[in-house]
C-alpha cells in the first residue's frame, strides 16, 4: 500500500534505490562527531484554513536520509543505534478522512530502519538516548515541538550541546549522486519542455496569469509532482521586480515577458528563465540589452568548471555586465555602486532538492563534478531609475541549469532558445495562432 506504481523494485523513492538511502546515513554518521545524535523531523502540515491543509511538501533533509514522503514522523540516526523512526499512529478517524499511512512496520521493512516505534513513545525513549549523547544535531528550520520541548533537549540547548545538522547534511548533499542527477536532468527537461509550450502560448494568450497556469499545467502533465515555487510571470515593468509573483496583468502589444519557473520531481527541482516578446518581435532598444545579457549567461557558462566558484563567476558577471552597460549609455558615473540598483543578485545558485540548494556551502567552495548550479544574468531597470527614459521599466533574465562535470560542463536546460533569432522564429512559426488560424480554414 506504500509502493508506487513509478517505483521500481528496490527503490524507496522513484529513482532512487534503498541501498542509497542507507549509504547516505552512513556517510552522516561518518561525519558526525562521536557519541552525537542526529535529530531530523519531518515537515508539519501547514494549514490554509480550519479544515483546509496547504499542499504538503517534505523536509529535504528528511527526505534525503529516509525516503519517508508523510509528515508527523522524527527520525534519530546514532552510532549505537542506527536509524531510529518514530512514526505517526493513524486515528481511525484519519484513516477515514486520509487514508492509510506509514506506521512502525512500514519503517522497518520498506525505510530499513533498525528500530522503530510510534511517535507517542518519543517521549519516553528519546530522553535517554539524549543523556547518552555529548552532543546533538537536529534540523533547526523543521524542528517541532515533539522533541524540542522534552527537558533533557531544552537542557543540552541550554549548555550548548544542540547544533544545526544542516552543517552536515547539506556537504552531502551538495556532490549530487548519479540517481540523483537522473532526476534532475529530467526535471529539467520537464521545465523546458513546459516553457517551451507556455512560450508558443503567449502570442495567443498574452496574460500573466494564463501563462503562469499553462507552465504549471505542462509541468503536471509531464509528470512534476509540484512547481518548485511560484512562477515569476512578469510582463513589461513587472519584469523588473525580481521575485515578481501577482502574476495577474495584461502583457502589452511590445512588450517583453520574463518568465521564472521550476518543477519537482520526486524530490528534486529545476529552475530556469527566459525573456521574450510574445508579440514575436524584439524592438532594437530591447534587442540591445538582451544581447548583453545573453553574452554574459555564454561567458559565465564557459567558466563552469572543477575549481571554479559562484564567486569568481559572480565576480566576472558584474565586470561584464558594467562594461557593457556603459557602452550603452545606461550606466555613467559611479558604475559599480549604480549597478547595484539594477541588479542585487547574484549570478547564481546551488540547486537540488531545494531550490537554493545547500545554503551552508559558501559561494567562495570551488565547484566540484556532480554540483549543480544555476547561471542567471539579469538586469532591472526601475520605472524611476535615473537614467535613459527608453530603458526605464524594462526588466532581462537569461537563466540555465549546469551541471559541473569531469572536463567542464553541461547545461541541462540547453534545450531551451534563448537566441533572439530562434525565439522569434517559433513565435512566429510555431505558435498557437498559426494553429488556430489553420482550424478555422
Amino acid at each position: 500500500m506504500f509502493t508506487s506504481q513509478l517505483m521500481k523494485e528496490g527503490e524507496i523513492t522513484p529513482g532512487i534505490a534503498t541501498k542509497e538511502y542507507i549509504s547516505r546515513r552512513k556517510r552522516l554518521l561518518e561525519l558526525l562527531p562521536e557519541n552525537s545524535l542526529a535529530i531530523i523531523a519531518a515537515a508539519p502540515v501547514k494549514m490554509m484554513t480550519d479544515v483546509v491543509p496547504y499542499t504538503f511538501r517534505q523536509d529535504a533533509d528528511y527526505l534525503y536520509l529516509t525516503g519517508c514522503q508523510q509528515p508527523g514522523g522524527v527520525a534519530v540516526l546514532g552510532h549505537e543505534c542506527g536509524l531510529c523512526m518514530f512514526m505517526p499512529e493513524p486515528k481511525p478517524h484519519d484513516v477515514v478522512w486520509q487514508g492509510l499511512i506509514a506506521g512502525v512496520d512500514a519503517a522497518l521493512e520498506m525505510f530499513k530502519a533498525e528500530e522503530a516505534y510510534p511517535v507517542s513513545k518519543l517521549d519516553k525513549i528519546l530522553p535517554n538516548m539524549i543523556k547518552r549523547s555529548s552532543k546533538l544535531f537536529h534540523n533547526k528550520l523543521t524542528a517541532t515541538p515533539t522533541y524540542t520541548d522534552l527537558e533533557t533537549f531544552q537542557n543540552a540547548a541550554h549548555v550548548g550541546k544542540v547544533s544545526d545538522l544542516s552543517i552536515f547534511t547539506h556537504e552531502l548533499r551538495w556532490v549530487k549522486s548519479p540517481s540523483e542527477l537522473k532526476l534532475m536532468k529530467e526535471s529539467a527537461a520537464i521545465a523546458c519542455q513546459a516553457l517551451l509550450q507556455t512560450m508558443l502560448h503567449s502570442k495567443t494568450y498574452p496574460h500573466e496569469g494564463m501563462l503562469s497556469s499553462k507552465v504549471e499545467y505542462e509541468c503536471r502533465m509531464r509528470g512534476a509532482q509540484r512547481m518548485a515555487f511560484n512562477p515569476v510571470v512578469g510582463g513589461g515593468p513587472n519584469a523588473s521586480v525580481i521575485h515578481y509573483s501577482r502574476n495577474d496583468q495584461k502583457i502589452k502589444d511590445g512588450d517583453l515577458v520574463l518568465m521564472d519557473v521550476g518543477c519537482e520531481l520526486h524530490g528534486y527541482c529545476s529552475d530556469l528563465t527566459r525573456t521574450w516578446s510574445p508579440c514575436g518581435s524584439f524592438s532594437s532598444i530591447q534587442e540591445e540589452l538582451y544581447d548583453l545579457i545573453l553574452q554574459t549567461n555564454k561567458e559565465c557558462i564557459r567558466l563552469c568548471r572543477p575549481g571554479a566558484s559562484i564567486r569568481q563567476i559572480h565576480n566576472y558577471s558584474v565586470e561584464l555586465l558594467c562594461k557593457g552597460l556603459k557602452e550603452i549609455g545606461i550606466l555613467k558615473r559611479d558604475a559599480f555602486r549604480l549597478y547595484h540598483q539594477l541588479n542585487p543578485t547574484s549570478i547564481g545558485h546551488y540547486l537540488g532538492m531545494d531550490v537554493h540548494d545547500c545554503s551552508m556551502i559558501s559561494y567562495d567552495r570551488p565547484l566540484k563534478p556532480g554540483v549543480v548550479i544555476t547561471i542567471e544574468p539579469g538586469i532591472y531597470v526601475p520605472s524611476s531609475f535615473d537614467g535613459p527614459e527608453r530603458y526605464q521599466g524594462t526588466g532581462i533574465r537569461i537563466e540555465d541549469e549546469v551541471l559541473i562535470t569531469e572536463t567542464g560542463c553541461e547545461v541541462l536546460t540547453g534545450s531551451m532558445p534563448k537566441e533572439i533569432k530562434h525565439i522569434e522564429s517559433l513565435l512566429n512559426n510555431y505558435s498557437y495562432t498559426k494553429g488556430m488560424e489553420a482550424a478555422t480554414v
